[in-house]
C-alpha cells in the first residue's frame, strides 16, 4: 500500500485508528501504517537530501555570484582609479608640454630679437660707416675741387718769372707743348698724358 500521494502529517499519526481486536490492535493494520510511515520518511529522507543537495549547490552559487560581483566592483574602482591617475598623468604631460613650449617659443622669440638686435647693430654700423665714407668723399672731392680751382687761378695768371719769354713748358722727353687756352690746369695734365 505504498502511494506515492499519501503524505504523512503529524496530525495523521495522532489520529490513525488502529482498529479494535480481540487482543488489541490488529497487527496487520499496524505492520501496513509502520510500512507506510516507513516508506514516507525514507522519501522524505531522499528529499531532505535533494533539497539540502538544491540548497549547497544554491549556495555555492551565491557564493561565487558574490565573488564575480566583488571582483567586478574591484575592477570598477581600480578601472575607475586608473582612468583618474591616467587622467592626471595626461593633464601633467599636457602642462609639461606646454610649458617646454612656451619656454621653446620664448627662446626663439628672444633669439628673434637678439638676432633683430644684432642687425639693427650691423645696419647702424654701416649707416655710420656709410655716412663717413661719404662725409669722406665730400672732404675729399671739396679739397680737390679747391685745388682745381686754385690751380684755374693760378693757371689764368701768367706764371712766368719776370723777363723769361713765355713759351710752351716742357714736356716729356723735351718736348714743348702749348698750354691750352682758357683750359684749367687738369685739363692740361690729363692731354698731356
Amino acid at each position: 500500500m505504498t502511494d506515492e500521494a499519501f503524505h504523512l502529517t503529524p496530525v495523521d499519526v495522532r489520529r490513525y485508528d488502529f482498529g479494535s481486536a480481540l487482543r488489541g490492535y490488529d497487527k496487520t493494520r499496524v505492520d501496513q501504517f509502520r510500512d507506510q510511515v516507513a516508506d514516507e520518511l525514507e522519501r522524505l529522507g531522499r528529499v531532505a537530501q535533494e533539497l539540502e543537495a538544491k540548497a549547497k549547490g544554491f549556495h555555492e552559487q551565491l557564493r561565487a555570484f558574490r565573488e564575480r560581483d566583488k571582483a567586478l566592483n574591484d575592477a570598477l574602482i581600480s578601472a575607475q582609479q586608473l582612468r583618474a591617475e591616467t587622467r592626471e598623468q595626461a593633464d601633467r604631460e599636457a602642462q609639461l608640454i606646454l610649458r617646454e613650449a612656451r619656454a621653446e617659443g620664448d627662446r626663439v622669440l628672444e633669439e628673434a630679437r637678439a638676432e633683430v638686435r644684432r642687425v639693427q647693430a650691423d645696419l647702424d654700423a654701416l649707416e655710420r660707416t656709410r655716412r663717413s665714407y661719404l662725409a669722406h668723399m665730400r672732404s675729399m672731392a671739396e679739397r680737390h675741387l679747391a685745388e682745381l680751382q686754385s690751380a684755374e687761378t693760378a693757371s689764368a695768371k701768367p706764371a712766368s718769372p719776370a723777363g723769361a719769354a713765355p713759351g710752351p713748358a716742357p714736356g716729356p722727353a723735351g718736348e714743348k707743348k702749348a698750354p691750352a687756352k682758357g683750359a684749367s690746369w687738369l685739363d692740361a695734365n690729363v692731354k698731356a698724358e
